[in-house]
């Protein structure tokens, strides 16, 4: 059942007044960018002005990119796309190299390496970084502290690749279309577990999950690892790509906007205004804390989501209508595309989650019920206990700097016709509507109890459900 949460007291870490000065700089403003369809909505796009990694380095990796706020996990910020005027000769090296085709979800994860969200990965993980991950949710940094790392972020390959590869240790990596997008240097192969990774990963082997049957089941027998370099910034070309932030223009406009807190807030699915009531009601918590200029970052994620997921560009157009209506502020509100992939892998996934946030400049970060959960595949019932999520990440090696602000239930107040936090006292007025729920009415064209959903909002689901009928409607030719 799709619920909201009240904010509850979080344990509270303020930037050290010993920071040095290097820590403390504030990062190039970027330039605006209107939200589609919203005017009203501002966006960070880079500034051409702005120093590249390129200009500042002379090569890719490892860059000082901090924000006022929090720093990079491994204290810098590691980005992985190659200076312009080195793609001609990696376009040449490429043709002499072997080559693997990324499946569109080994994309996606190429994408969440190369902007940094993973820091201080470098590539794909290598066995020690896989094993490290997959049994401690941890890595280890070469000064012996950690590093919160839930999820493998690795590639598969088959037995033809493998053997196509032998012993060189550089291989391109073709994107879904074919074109070279990364060269993975100094690489290592080393067999693919599924059934291990899938039960540590998920803590079942269920069948019908969906990550593992898009990515996982299909995929090869063995893992290849190594140091990536992207030859160029992943884009879509999905009229989207203006929301993709990386970690390091997010973190540029917290500092433009003048921000002393970044709440970050996940989702999956359309924001209703039980949602919008937590955000502004953390904003508000916060100011009493005593900060001065919170930002929300309203962050959608952006890959792989399972069929019965809105898709990505119904929910960014509904979250426009969302900030158009009013519901969250403009002012005070960015809206970006988180480009990872989901695994429904509850307390695990949760994890990986509020790090990358960490990454990305934000200091608190919203866990609700059942984050990164969903029902069971097989019996009726969670797959995951509700509550153990934000209990995970309250405990979680690697996240202690991050501060975690968990919730109770909000619910749709019969009496008041809005969504409310709940009160036990009355519960006979509070009525639950569940994704499930939300999604029926909207699929029979009826409207949500008033209150429910900005309307601008929820004309966008029934436009999209009615569509969807419309296409099973029409005949296929034979």
């Amino acid at each position: 059942m799709a619920t909201t949460h009240q904010l509850t007291p979080p344990r509270l870490h303020h930037p050290s007044a010993s920071a040095s000065s290097a820590a403390r700089v504030r990062a190039t403003a970027t330039l605006a960018h209107p939200l589609l369809l919203s005017r009203r909505v501002r966006l960070a796009a880079p500034d051409s002005r702005s120093p590249s990694l390129s200009q500042r380095h002379g090569r890719r990796g490892a860059m000082s990119v901090r924000s006022s706020l929090i720093d990079p996990d491994g204290g810098v910020l590691v980005e992985l796309v190659a200076l312009p005027d080195r793609v001609p000769a990696l376009r040449a090296e490429a043709e002499a190299l072997p080559r693997v085709r990324l499946a569109p979800v080994d994309l996606q994860w190429a994408h969440v390496l190369a902007e940094g969200w993973a820091s201080p990965l470098r590539g794909f993980m290598r066995e020690h970084e896989y094993l490290q991950s997959l049994h401690f949710n941890c890595v280890r940094l070469p000064d012996g502290g950690l590093v919160n790392m839930s999820l493998p972020i690795v590639l598969a390959i088959g037995d033809a690749d493998k053997e196509q590869i032998g012993g060189k240790p550089d291989v391109a990596l073709q994107g879904p279309d074919g074109g070279v997008v990364a060269i993975l240097r100094r690489v290592e192969i080393y067999p693919h577990n599924k059934e291990e990774r899938i039960a540590r990963t998920f803590g079942t082997t269920a069948p019908g999950l969906p990550y593992v049957d898009e990515a996982i089941a299909p995929a090869g027998n063995w893992l290849i690892g190594g140091d990536l370099e992207v030859l160029e910034p992943i884009k879509y070309n999905d009229g989207l790509d203006h929301y993709r932030l990386s970690p390091r223009q997010l973190r540029n406009e917290f500092d433009k906007r003048g921000a002393d807190a970044v709440f970050a807030f996940q989702l999956r699915n359309p924001v209703h205004n039980g949602h919008a009531l937590l955000m502004n009601d953390t904003r508000r918590r916060l100011l009493e804390m005593g900060y001065k200029n919170p930002i929300l970052l309203l962050h959608p994620l952006g890959g792989f989501t399972k069929a019965d997921d809105v898709p990505l560009p119904v929910r960014m157009e509904q979250h426009s209508k969302v900030l158009e209506d009013g519901v969250l502020d403009p002012e005070t509100t960015i809206v970006s595309i988180f480009p990872s992939p989901m695994h429904y892998a509850g307390p695990t996934e949760v994890q990986w989650h509020a790090k990358a946030r960490i990454n990305a400049g934000a200091n608190f970060y919203i866990v609700g019920r059942d984050p990164a959960g969903m029902g069971h595949p097989t019996e009726k019932r969670d797959l995951y206990n509700p509550d153990h999520g934000k209990k995970v990440l309250s405990m979680a090696p690697g996240l202690e700097k991050l501060n975690i602000l968990p919730f109770k239930v909000a619910a749709y107040d019969s009496v008041a016709k809005e969504m409310a936090f709940f009160d036990p006292s009355r519960s006979q007025d509070f009525l639950f509507i569940s994704g499930t729920k939300m999604r029926t009415f909207a699929k029979n064209g009826e409207n949500p109890p008033d209150g429910f959903m900005c309307p601008g909002g929820w004309k966008v689901l029934v436009d999209y459900y009615n569509s969807l009928q419309a296409e099973e409607a029409t005949p296929v030719p034979v």
